[in-house]
């Protein structure tokens, strides 16, 4: 099962304040939009995205199609193909992608503890 790149979305207070905290660690912006309150920062491998004020707990994002830079990949598994091999192994979903569509989809599972679960492909 190929999961694609991964990265943790945190639902932050202050997308300013969070921004200037994770640059003291060596992130830096890598994409997103500071007036829409959603950024994307890397350092090296590892990608954290700051959303301000769309939703409540931070999720575990992965994103099916792209590589840990954001760059698209020739090789991978759909969305819609992961869904259906968790359906069969029995996880339950709070939203799905629609199997009719291709391209972009996503769905979110939440795992036994509440962690919310974000499988979000682009391509």
């Amino acid at each position: 099962m190929k999961l694609g790149a991964f990265s943790i979305s945190l639902a932050v207070k202050d997308i300013a304040a969070s921004k200037v905290f994770y640059e003291k660690f060596g992130f830096e912006v890598v994409g997103g939009d500071q007036s829409q309150n959603w950024l994307i920062l890397r350092n090296h491998g590892t990608t954290i995205g700051l959303f301000q004020g769309m939703f409540e707990d931070n999720i575990l994002t992965f994103n099916p199609g792209w590589d840990d830079e954001g760059k698209p990949l020739e090789d991978f598994t759909d969305v819609r193909v992961l869904q259906r091999q968790l359906k069969k192994a029995g996880v339950k979903f709070q939203n799905e992608a629609d199997e009719t569509t291709t391209g972009p989809a996503s769905f979110v599972a939440v795992d036994p503890d509440g962690n919310g679960i974000l499988v979000d492909q682009h391509v």
